[in-house]
């Protein structure tokens, strides 16, 4: 009589196979989520930069003043700048940004809800935005947005964990 081979796991070992799985994902999962994060906030900081870059463009090739405003509705300059924000010239809507995602929040450190650029390009006022997650827990970082006196923005990644 031939002895039957058998091929397989043990409980054991099954076993043990899962409790290193579950300790590398408790090491894994938290990190996942900073990158997801500093990944995300990157995105919005780009995206608001290129808002900026096309007003100052368009306020010189328009010969006039072009706006970049918070608009909750897309169309006028209402609202804060996590509900979205609008290129405007004149009454003409140039681009719409939607909506930060749930729990991400965009301030302007004046308060200030518009940024004009004039037909040179020049920006009115030096201003600063920090954008960071909120909620459900305030994140590690942050991205600090600078636009300066001449228009040109700049985007610098900060990690104070408070979130205004």
């Amino acid at each position: 009589m031939r002895a039957q081979i058998q091929s397989g796991f043990t409980l054991v070992e099954l076993m043990v196979t899962i409790a290193v799985l579950a300790i590398l994902l408790a090491i894994a999962v938290p990190s996942f989520s900073e990158v997801m994060l500093s990944s995300r906030l990157r995105s919005y900081a780009n995206d608001f930069v290129a808002s900026s870059t096309l007003a100052r463009g368009e306020a010189i090739k328009r010969n006039s003043v072009v706006n970049l405003c918070a608009s909750s509705n897309g169309t006028s300059c209402v609202g804060n700048w996590e509900q979205g924000w609008i290129v405007l010239a004149g009454t003409t809507v140039i681009q719409r940004q939607q909506a930060l995602s749930s729990g991400m929040k965009m301030v302007e450190s004046g308060g200030a809800a518009s940024l004009n650029f004039q037909s040179t390009g020049v920006g009115t006022t030096p201003t600063t935005l920090t954008i960071c997650r909120a909620t459900p827990s305030v994140g590690s970082q942050e991205r600090v947005i600078s636009v300066s006196a001449t228009g040109r923005a700049s985007v610098t990644k900060t990690a104070t964990g408070v979130c205004p």
